[in-house]
């Protein structure tokens, strides 16, 4: 049977072969689990999403929630799926065993949930803002609200919410208006609206905790003066039990063009002045405090964009082989049975630039999972502190770069189909809509572009970009022992030489106080950074499938030549066009700063 959520083959391949996740088992936090242990938790992930989230994808999208009487209503099979999601353990994939979790890796716990995002990326996100939550509440939270908040959502009882946008102020959340007063007992008293909440309603559970970013009276201008809040649907007494609704009210829900099946609602706390509140952290310390779940959903929202990329892949990949259609360009014979598209060079291209696309991205997403057990478990502090600057570095990549381009893999999946690709009939038409939001969630192109060149580049002296150059330049050195490997290869110095030269530029002009002018073209930049981390990524992998090559099985073979054709395509068509890019950025071109607006 075909694989429609991802390739298992693929998925083996970076778990074990690239990214090495049975060394993970040496570490203690991990001792218990095996490669078994780990495919068998895959294994079930995936029967899961295929039994339970993949079969409404559909039926999600063309009935979309509806408001009635104050409460959002969902179709009845998305409380199955989420029930057998939790039932499964995977809402506590990566805890700790003595509190009911698996212990599972991250990059493991993220290849697991990678199958529920490819299958119905909608329902999928119930879960995945919740464990977010949970986790913002763990690190920041008082016992008491632990006890109070954490235990039930960790027990699936109690889902969870980030409230940030208002109608006013989308990413400028220095400009939020939701305001919390003492209430003189300890909690606070919150004022306010929220738009584009997902998750913000639902009868999912028993509990909704929303964490809400709100100003006290006493807190200073811009983003230090950003306090944060829990703030349950339901009050919840000392025992646990369930008191009164406080005062949250779902002021209607918005209807975009995707992921249709989640919830996006308004929110508005305190209309009659009894929103209850509980402060997390330090008073006008909020922003810091969510910028830890933000940045999960930011990796989080990379990987969604690559499973919709992936599953718009696989289908247009299965339609290609079984649809005849034309003859090949040399043929003549007019009545020669037609050949099926795949035979075709130029849907090749459309599939060859997917694959590309996608499964450079998905590598891209589960190394920073990677990364991030490093930061937990690395074998010294050196290597977790090192870990750690390095996926800061790279998280506007691993947010932006699948944004971007998985969604152009959903694009070329609608056009190798044809005429069918645009109608309803056919799930890819579905698949892009829905990852056309991923640009926008958790930070825009542009707000990321502007976090990597604006702040993460220089961070802690450059020691992010200091180790991921010395990571690629070690790659490149590798792939030196193997001659087949020097076109990949060039072109990636190339670049990373260029690079280089432009980066110190433009690090020098921001020192020199040129921001506007240095930070006005950074989504070229962004673009630039992204296409040489995903160029070092797929020589990684071309590294590991000539490797493979030499003790091959029959059936190993052509996976591996299909991965070293998609490492030479995309380091020789795709790398060497960012110097294009990098051109503009050395000439500090202001054709965008530049341009009045009376002119338009």
């Amino acid at each position: 049977m075909s694989e429609t959520l991802l390739s298992s083959r693929n998925l083996a391949f970076e778990l074990y072969e690239v990214l090495d996740a049975e060394a993970l088992t040496q570490r203690e936090r991990f001792a218990e689990h095996s490669r078994e242990t780990f495919d068998a938790a895959i294994s079930t992930a995936r029967t899961i999403a295929e039994k339970y989230f993949a079969p409404h994808n559909r039926k999600n999208d063309e009935n979309e929630p509806r408001f009635e009487n104050g409460a959002a209503v969902l179709i009845p099979e998305v409380k199955p799926a989420v029930d057998a999601f939790l039932e499964a353990g995977f809402l506590n994939a990566a805890r700790n065993f003595d509190v009911g979790g698996m212990q599972l890796p991250t990059l493991l716990s993220q290849a697991c949930f990678a199958h529920f995002q490819s299958a119905n990326a909608a329902t999928a996100s119930y879960p995945f803002l919740t464990m977010g939550a949970a986790n913002l509440i763990e690190n920041f939270g008082t016992d008491e609200q632990k006890q109070r908040f954490l235990q039930p959502m960790i027990e699936g009882r109690f889902f969870g919410t980030m409230a940030l946008t208002e109608p006013h102020a989308g990413s400028s959340l220095s400009d939020i208006r939701t305001r919390a007063e003492p209430a003189g007992d300890g909690t606070y008293r919150l004022r306010g609206n929220k738009i584009f909440i997902s998750g913000g309603d639902h009868p999912l559970s028993e509990n909704i905790v929303h964490l809400v970013l709100a100003k006290l009276p006493d807190a200073p201008p811009g983003v230090k003066g950003i306090s944060l809040f829990i703030v349950p649907k339901f009050l919840v007494h000392e025992d646990g039990s369930l008191g009164a609704r406080n005062d949250v009210a779902l002021a209607g829900l918005f209807h975009k063009m995707g992921w249709r099946g989640t919830t996006s609602t308004a929110l508005s706390f305190g209309d009659n002045g009894q929103c209850v509140g509980y402060l997390v952290g330090q008073p006008h310390q909020g922003l810091s405090c969510m910028f830890q779940m933000m940045n999960e959903a930011r990796i989080g929202v990379g990987m969604g964009a690559v499973m919709l990329g992936y599953a718009g892949y696989l289908y247009s990949l299965e339609y290609a082989r079984e649809r005849p259609q034309g003859r090949l360009p040399d043929s003549k014979a007019p009545d020669g049975a037609p050949v099926s598209i795949i035979q075709h060079a130029d849907v090749k291209r459309m599939l060859l630039m997917q694959k590309a696309y996608v499964e450079g991205s998905f590598d891209l997403g589960l190394y920073a999972a990677r990364l991030f057990d490093d930061t937990q478990t690395g074998e010294n502090e050196d290597v977790r502190k090192h870990a750690h600057e390095l996926l800061d570095l790279l998280t506007p990549i691993v947010k932006s770069w699948p944004s971007e381009f998985c969604l152009k893999a959903n694009e070329l999946a609608i056009q190798v189909l044809g005429g069918h690709g645009y109608t309803r009939e056919y799930p890819v038409e579905q698949y892009y809509r829905d990852n056309r939001l991923n640009p926008i969630h958790e930070g825009t192109h542009g707000i990321q572009s502007l976090d990597l060149l604006g702040r993460k580049l220089a961070q802690n002296g450059g020691a992010g970009l200091k180790q991921l150059l010395r990571l690629i330049v070690g790659t490149c050195e590798r792939a030196k022992a193997d001659d087949a490997l020097v076109p990949l290869r060039q072109p990636l110095e190339q670049l990373v030489a260029r690079l280089q030269t432009v980066t110190l530029g433009l690090l020098t002009d921001l020192s020199q106080g040129k921001v506007n002018a240095t930070l006005a073209n950074s989504a070229l930049y962004l673009k630039a950074f992204g296409h040489t981390v995903i160029g070092w990524r797929w020589l990684e992998q071309a590294i590991r499938a000539q490797e493979g090559l030499d003790n091959a099985s029959e059936a190993d073979v052509a996976f591996y030549k299909g991965k070293l054709q998609a490492a030479r395509y995309f380091l020789t068509w795709e790398v060497p066009g960012c110097h294009h890019e990098l051109a503009i950025l050395e000439k500090r071109d202001d054709a965008c700063l530049s341009m009045q607006e009376s002119w338009f």
